[in-house]
């Protein structure tokens, strides 16, 4: 979810205004997703890398985090939205984490719309810690290195139990992966949007997906 900042300076004003607007372009994501019928939704809301932005700007984050954690579990709850967070909980502040274990509690019987957050989260951190649990479990002999095979690194990833993504949009013209579920997206399609995200609504979202049903997807085999 990119633009941000660039759409705060456009006008003028500090970033985290920018990243206000942002909350709300996640408000109408979300209802605009529930509302197309997809039944999974992925949003990567901040990266491990994030954190070496300044510090006035995280804690700007931190507290639009708060603020929707608890303004937005009653919709989401009432509406059939499940919400998951993944990434590395432990860098957040206890209070989120906190937030997140109950969003996630009361959220937990609802299978409308699957919404997982990545917050704090980094895919090579998260490959590596998967090859650590499985050498783990080699090292403890309750694995065989010759049953190692891709169900067995995925079932170890943070994203166990949630499909691989059918299509990865990216805004504000930004056309890169940025340590983004790179296991996950092996045979994504990749849709690249110019708008920035305080701009992304259900017009765009709606776009992309027609342009995502307009692809063949052939996972390498021969077209029709």
């Amino acid at each position: 979810m990119d633009g941000n900042g660039r759409w705060a300076r456009s006008r003028r004003l500090p970033r985290a205004a920018g990243h206000r607007r942002g909350a709300d372009a996640v408000k109408r994501c979300v209802r605009s997703t529930r509302e197309l019928g997809i039944s999974h939704l992925t949003l990567f809301g901040f990266s491990s890398e994030n954190w070496k932005r300044p510090v006035d700007e995280v804690e700007d984050l931190m507290a639009l985090l708060r603020r929707y954690l608890r303004s937005e579990i009653v919709e989401l709850r009432e509406n059939g939205v499940r919400i998951r967070v993944i990434g590395e909980r432990t860098n957040l502040p206890h209070d989120i984490v906190a937030l997140i274990d109950n969003a996630e509690l009361q959220t937990q019987e609802n299978s409308v719309l699957h919404l997982t957050v990545a917050l704090s989260y980094g895919s090579r951190h998260e490959l590596t810690s998967a090859v650590k649990e499985i050498s783990r479990e080699v090292e403890g002999g309750r694995l065989s290195i010759d049953s190692i095979c891709e169900d067995t690194i995925e079932r170890h990833l943070a994203t166990a139990g949630i499909p691989d993504p059918d299509l990865l949009i990216r805004t504000s013209g930004e056309q890169r992966l940025s340590n983004f579920l790179l296991w996950q997206l092996a045979y994504t399609e990749l849709v690249f949007v110019d708008a920035l995200w305080p701009d992304f609504g259900k017009e765009q979202l709606e776009h992309a997906v027609r342009v995502f049903q307009q692809r063949e997807r052939r996972y390498g085999a021969t077209g029709a």
